[in-house]
């Protein structure tokens, strides 16, 4: 399903695929399984870490079977990205819920501003995401698949960051991906620092300094000078 552009109505390129969903009572049971098994990864990964946890523990933690667990999952790292996958729907939704509320451009692009600033409070999701990343690079086929995501990932938002600036008639100072990149980056790396030394670095200046970056990328831009709108859009497919 194509997503609807938050500014004109029109059908973005942009497109998330909620899962299909049958009613069948099998399906049902099958759907409350991988529910479970979802929700005990969450759990294993955040306390042991991904590379140290075993499929067993997971499996065990739901009430299953190592059989129930590759019954519905090929390896930890397909449950990984089952679960980066919910992530980024739960993002979109939470993202395009805060721009549907305004109808002016100048309150959208608040709103985002204030989205933003408070987006860096998953730590759970951050700490899980921050050690992927890093077994991802020791190993090509998940790094390529990562990477095949963010992309599509990055894409959608450059390209509503892209469209919310064009409403107001400015431009981004770099490209539409690198926007999008950079705000993740700036605000995964500053909850890290926060969760290493709460008190150097408070909730509170996670969120100023996320405003104030924020700004610094979103400032007024004249179109003429801005570089932003060459970026290439993808669609992205979940």
């Amino acid at each position: 399903m194509r997503a609807i552009s938050l500014l004109t109505g029109k059908k973005s390129r942009a497109r998330v695929s909620p899962p299909a969903r049958s009613r069948t009572p099998q399906a049902e049971r099958t759907r409350a399984t991988r529910r479970k098994l979802l929700d005990a990864a969450k759990r294993i990964f955040a306390q042991d870490g991904f590379e140290a946890a075993r499929l067993e523990d997971i499996a065990a933690r739901a009430g299953y079977t190592r059989g129930a667990f590759y019954a519905n999952f090929k390896s930890k790292e397909d449950i990984f990205f089952a679960l980066f996958d919910e992530w980024v729907r739960e993002r979109i939704e939470s993202f395009t819920d805060a721009l549907r509320r305004h109808s002016d451009p100048v309150e959208k692009l608040a709103a985002v501003r204030t989205h933003y600033a408070k987006v860096a409070t998953d730590r759970r999701q951050v700490l899980i995401s921050m050690e992927f990343k890093l077994f991802a690079m020791r190993h090509p086929e998940a790094h390529a698949r990562l990477r095949s995501r963010h992309r599509r990932i990055r894409a959608s938002f450059g390209e509503l960051f892209s469209e919310l600036m064009g409403a107001l008639g400015k431009n981004l100072p770099i490209a539409e991906v690198a926007t999008s990149a950079c705000l993740g980056a700036v605000a995964q790396g500053l909850l890290l620092e926060h969760l290493l030394d709460p008190k150097t670095l408070t909730d509170g200046d996670v969120r100023d300094v996320l405003g104030l970056f924020f700004d610094s990328i979103f400032q007024a831009v004249p179109p003429e000078a801005g570089s932003g709108t060459s970026g290439h859009l993808k669609e992205i497919s979940l």
